[in-house]
């Protein structure tokens, strides 16, 4: 098998793309993210990734180890093969993860970056009512924030899945999974707009009743709505990087630090495994020490 069938076969550009598109991740993570697969992709003896047993992930980490590496690249290279496997797992390309209990070196584990509520009113009141599609973008943003989903999901929800009088949207997740989440007010007030005033306008008969569309009147792709992530942040004046995942992020986070419970948080953000959502947890504890240090008069 030749190394670009092998890699066919083991989904590695689809792999890319959902850490591009779907995760948000910099080009420089992307990168090295895929030389890790790619590594572990050519050294197993499988036809691909559902042939890959748990005892084949031992040998390779075995072969890491023998060739020298560092603990810290080690440890970085196993962070790869989960997400990888999490990626395969969720877009239903194997069924089991033989990562899963493969034990990692210790090390700290990596914050997502969040937004703060005053960044995220400032990127969403970026989008000048002066352009033409301003309540498209404030439309996308606002769905962004205030349900947590993925771009993926944002970009696939249809007309018909934003329920104004329950307050809630319908969302389709990894593996098909439909969950309903709750939407606020002032969200809902940002899509009707858009609805009454924007999309049918650009609707030319090629919008497939999906909510949010392109300036050509075709659904909006994941690329499409992370450029417009981008290009809001730049106005709002953000320093941080801003992609849909860092709302999601933001989302979570904000929801925790008022106090909501991590299994409710859990079932708006679809994660299958509760460990998942608990990373959130991390960041809520680094919230409380910023509020000690600031206030506690013998911080």
């Amino acid at each position: 098998m030749t190394g670009d069938v092998r890699e066919r076969a083991f989904w590695v550009e689809g792999f890319a793309d959902h850490l591009a598109l779907e995760v948000g991740s910099s080009r420089h993570t992307v990168e090295a993210y895929l030389r890790d697969i790619r590594r572990f992709v050519h050294f197993v003896d499988a036809r691909d990734p559902a042939a890959v047993t748990p005892r084949l992930v031992r040998d390779f980490v075995y072969h890491l180890k023998d060739a020298g590496l560092a603990t810290s690249s080690i440890r970085r290279q196993i962070s790869a093969m989960r997400t990888y496997y999490r990626f395969l797992v969720g877009e239903g390309h194997v069924s089991a993860d033989p990562i899963e209990r493969l034990e990692t070196p210790k090390g700290w584990r990596t914050l997502p970056e969040v937004l703060s509520v005053s960044e995220v009113e400032a990127l969403l009141a970026a989008p000048h009512p002066d352009e033409a599609l301003a309540w498209r973008d404030r439309a996308l943003l606002e769905i962004a924030y205030g349900t947590g989903a993925r771009v993926s999901e944002f970009v696939n929800l249809g007309i018909h899945d934003v329920a104004f009088d329950e307050g809630l949207v319908r969302l389709f997740g990894k593996g098909g999974k439909e969950r309903l989440v709750p939407i606020g007010r002032r969200a809902l007030g940002a899509v009707a707009l858009y609805l009454r005033e924007i999309r049918p306008g650009l609707d030319r008969g090629f919008g497939a009743s999906r909510l949010l569309l392109n300036a050509r009147g075709r659904p909006l792709s994941r690329v499409g709505a992370w450029g417009i992530i981008k290009r809001v942040a730049a106005r709002a004046g953000l320093a941080k990087r801003v992609t849909p995942h860092t709302l999601r992020h933001s989302f979570a986070t904000h929801l925790l630090e008022g106090g909501a419970d991590l299994r409710a948080v859990q079932e708006m953000l679809g994660h299958a495994d509760l460990a998942t959502t608990q990373i959130y947890t991390h960041v809520d504890r680094e919230y409380l020490r910023s509020v000690h240090k600031a206030f506690h008069p013998r911080a």
